[in-house]
């Protein structure tokens, strides 16, 4: 029987909310870029360009995407 110790169940748990702070999945930022590339309007090419920015800056900072305030739970 594998035993889970509950520092490693919260240290990956700790880890993976990190990642996903910081990170867009690959396929949303393909699709992000794509959209930019079709994109005729020069203030919606301007708004997923800076979303694109935004994306690179979070990722390149480790500073979370998003501000907002959630609560995880772990049963």
């Amino acid at each position: 029987m594998t035993i889970i110790r509950q520092e490693d169940l919260i240290a990956s748990i700790a880890d993976a909310f990190q990642f996903i702070s910081y990170y867009h999945p690959k396929d949303f930022i393909q699709a992000m870029g794509e959209a930019w590339q079709h994109e005729a309007s020069p203030a919606a090419k301007d708004a997923i360009a800076q979303i694109l920015t935004n994306s690179r800056m979070s990722a390149e900072g480790h500073r979370p995407l998003c501000q907002a305030r959630a609560l995880p739970w772990c049963f």
